[in-house]
């Protein structure tokens, strides 16, 4: 079995390499890093009029009908440029609306998704910060068919330019007897997944601060926000579509992150290079270039792990839970040590806001959370070994 990239696959990343290089070059992105919302719906439509936002969603809805190994191509891309976009979070959305949304939703979003003129994301985590359907504790009042959400959702990516939010939360039926990740959690009522738009009454959003400016995320306010059955999932198993979600998202961030990581070793080693102490470039002194060396096979060892965990969200569900953790665990912890190391190669300058190596430091923090750091996706391949999934 071949895992290489196609010729076809090497001109999509040519392609998205020449735009991202002329439509959203460093000084771009620190551009976007001071506007509110860390968007520039510009540049979105036209990086969806190049194709690749649309790039999951099916032709007959007016995407390429592509799969997730082509996407990551394009993460990387943007990974490697910190290109400021709600990418993953809209293909987060789209993924949600394909596996369980009716024809009419389908109809709806799919079609803006793919044309850059709707944005959506996930609305999963709370208080408890718990990642996955153990954390969902929002129970839905009931008023006949329609549920009425009250409470909130934190570090919403992407919230402050999203038009439609897909939003976990509990119905006050009892779901059946908790298993797996839920047990001993206490969680009750049947898990749901419906759509909120920007627009709906009783929505509120407010921003956070980020350590990394690139990257805005936000806590979702619902007061009183109604659900009716033309906005919910029909999801036939909503813990399963969530953990697919989730899966997903850790190998979106993961593809996204592997481009940052090599971005910043590429940073780096153009700097060891022209950098001259004692009469000879520092990227000579063993001290250097070995640490260099490892950075370079961490990258490595996070692609084969990071393109079969793609790969199988098309072609084998089953292996997905085992290979998302892989990479999110090794890229968690892999990326937050090549961006001190490359810091620290810089020497003092690399402190500094005017060298673009310190971005690459921010987004490998902000990259080991989200969808669970390293500790989390480890305890959960610990889990999945014994059968507990």
């Amino acid at each position: 079995m071949n895992f290489g990239f196609t010729e076809e696959q090497g001109f999509l990343r040519d392609a998205v390499r020449k735009f991202l290089d002329d439509r959203c070059p460093m000084a771009e992105v620190r551009r976007l890093m001071k506007t509110p919302n860390a968007h520039s719906p510009e540049l979105w439509k036209a990086f969806a009029e190049q194709g690749s936002v649309g790039l999951l969603i099916p032709e007959a809805y007016g995407g390429a009908g592509l799969g997730w190994v082509d996407f990551v191509v394009v993460l990387e891309e943007t990974g490697r440029t910190l290109m400021p976009s709600p990418l993953v979070s809209t293909a987060l959305a789209a993924l949600a609306i394909r596996e369980a949304g009716s024809p009419a939703q389908k109809e709806r979003w799919l079609p803006r998704f793919a044309e850059g003129s709707a944005i959506g994301t996930l609305a999963v985590l709370e208080a408890s910060d718990l990642p996955g359907a153990e954390g969902v504790a929002l129970v839905a009042d009931s008023d006949g068919e329609v549920d009425v959400l009250h409470g909130e959702k934190c570090f919403v990516a992407d919230a402050g330019c999203a038009d439609v939010y897909v939003v976990a939360y509990r119905s006050t039926e009892r779901s059946a007897e908790p298993s797996g990740d839920r047990a001993g959690t206490g969680v009750g009522g049947a898990l749901r997944l419906g759509l909120v738009a920007r627009d709906a009454p009783g929505v509120r959003v407010a921003l956070v601060p980020s350590l990394d400016e690139t990257r805005r995320s936000g806590t979702l306010s619902l007061d009183g926000v109604r659900i009716g059955p033309d906005a919910r999932l029909a999801a036939a198993d909503p813990e399963a579509t969530l953990a697919l979600l989730l899966d997903a998202g850790s190998i979106a961030v993961t593809a996204e992150g592997l481009g940052a990581a090599e971005g910043a070793l590429a940073l780096t080693v153009q700097y060891a290079k022209d950098r001259v102490q004692f009469g000879s470039p520092i990227g000579r002194f063993q001290g250097v270039k070995h640490r260099l060396a490892d950075m370079w096979v961490d990258t490595e060892s996070i692609k084969s792990l990071l393109y079969y965990g793609a790969w199988a969200i098309d072609e084998r569900r089953d292996a997905v839970p085992r290979y998302a953790s892989l990479a999110k665990a090794y890229l968690a912890d892999a990326f937050t040590r090549i961006g001190v190391d490359c810091v620290q190669l810089h020497g003092a300058v690399g402190y500094t806001i005017e060298y673009d190596i310190q971005l690459y430091l921010k987004r490998s923090k902000w990259a080991r959370p989200m969808f669970g750091d390293g500790d989390h996706h480890r305890d959960r391949l610990a889990r999945l070994s014994m059968g507990n999934r």
